[in-house]
């Protein structure tokens, strides 16, 4: 849970500790006073750390404090959706035109900065040709070789799978 900051005459300490906005210590004021030095800048009196004895208050512009806050949280949201993992299902008999479209959708899902999962399931006798499979797949890695690196290679029953991840930049 977030909590609000407060702001000039929200604050609630009788005496308060002013840095201003350079981040220089100023010393231990009256809100009052904190309050006015932060008007005569054209800034607002932002406490910073309540629980602090006396609460620390920084002379800034909370408009834009609000703003950089809300662009800094919207791009770690963006970095956190990326840490995803795309899955592309493949079947020993499928076609070359059918693979060359999942390989071009998994090109995508590399550069977009997923990391994708090969997946080869087998069903019935195909368990039989587990080994071209494997092949298969290793080879469809190869491909993968200028853009993205094998994570984990592995497999368990009916099913063997390639993850690769995006190379570094």
């Amino acid at each position: 849970m977030k909590q609000e900051l407060k702001v000039n005459e929200t604050i609630t300490a009788g005496k308060v500790r002013v840095v201003d906005q350079h981040g220089n210590m100023v010393g231990v004021f009256s809100k009052e006073q904190g309050v006015a030095m932060a008007r005569d800048a054209g800034l607002d009196l932002v406490e910073i750390s309540p629980t602090a004895d006396p609460p620390v208050c920084k002379i800034m512009d909370f408009g834009k404090f609000k703003y950089q806050q809300k662009k800094k949280d919207k791009e770690s949201r963006k970095h956190t959706a990326q840490t995803g993992r795309k899955e592309i299902r493949l079947r020993p008999k499928t076609d070359k035109h059918d693979l060359q479209i999942k390989m071009k959708h998994a090109l995508e899902f590399i550069a977009d900065g997923y990391r994708v999962q090969l997946t080869m399931r087998f069903r019935g006798r195909e368990m039989n040709f587990i080994d071209a499979g494997r092949q298969m797949l290793r080879e469809l890695a190869r491909m993968f070789e200028e853009v993205a690196v094998v994570e984990s290679e592995g497999g368990e029953g009916r099913q063997l799978m390639i993850v690769l991840a995006p190379k570094p930049k």
